[in-house]
């Protein structure tokens, strides 16, 4: 179990999933990764009601977050934060670095200040400054985040502005015949860039949870409803991969440890 109370800049502080389906999103995923829920009551600008916000739940610590889309017709989808010291140094610093403020900055009660943006390449992602809140409790274990990618045949534009932006440094390598970028943190990895799998898929931020096991997820995950986008892969010594999409059309990736 890794449990974390604070986070570096730049590390990936929280996931989330929006989508117009939030009841179906939420048994989806307690049914696959054993998530339990505390519900959030959210309104909009004039205090109407629009939804709720639920925090995902393993052994009662927060991982991550299920809540409504902001505007009707938006795909379901998973975010990822990315921490910052200040969010509104990074907003300016990402708007200098070519990147479009999308959302924010927002003052979110008892836990911090958030904002989005669009990075150069077209993928957008969240910014997040800690209040009282950490982000999320657990991470690197069965039904939790383990990794965070950002999805885009264009590396080497984009990794300068996440540099600019949260100072990530980076990283080349193969992973096979694919070219990977590996972002990191005082030199330790936190993330990745990725080329997509296939002609046509938009930049975008992946997430990636852990499990026990990766083929019986798979086998799980499409009874409750999900589509197989990659079958699991063994990756060497990184473990072995699968990647889908939830019934609500959000893609997500499985990995389990490498044995031994």
């Amino acid at each position: 179990m890794a449990r974390f109370e604070t986070f570096e800049q730049g590390t990936p502080g929280w996931i989330e999933h929006s989508s117009a389906d939030e009841q179906a999103a939420q048994d989806f995923y307690s049914g696959l990764l054993g998530w339990t829920y505390e519900q959030t009551p959210m309104t909009d600008d004039d205090g109407a009601p629009m939804g709720s916000y639920a925090t995902a739940l393993v052994e009662g610590d927060g991982v991550g977050g299920l809540g409504p889309v902001m505007a009707p017709g938006t795909p379901a989808s998973w975010g990822v934060y990315l921490v910052t010291d200040d969010v509104d140094g990074a907003l300016a610093r990402a708007s200098d670095a070519g990147g479009e403020v999308l959302v924010g900055p927002i003052e979110v009660p008892n836990q911090g200040r958030i904002a989005w943006v669009r990075d150069p390449v077209g993928a957008a992602v969240g910014l997040w400054q800690p209040g009282p809140s950490g982000g999320a409790v657990r991470a690197n274990e069965h039904g939790t985040n383990i990794w965070n990618e950002l999805v885009t045949a264009d590396a080497e534009r984009a990794a300068p502005f996440y540099d600019r932006v949260l100072g990530l440094g980076s990283q080349q390598m193969q992973v096979g015949e694919t070219p990977y970028t590996t972002l990191t943190v005082a030199g330790r990895p936190v993330g990745g860039i990725s080329p997509p799998m296939a002609e046509g898929v938009p930049p975008h931020w992946n997430v990636c949870f852990n499990v026990d096991d990766c083929d019986a997820t798979v086998a799980r995950a499409t009874e409750l409803g999900a589509t197989l986008v990659a079958p699991a892969t063994d990756m060497g010594d990184i473990g072995r991969i699968a990647t889908l999409a939830d019934p609500l059309g959000a893609t997500f990736s499985i990995m389990q440890n490498p044995s031994g």
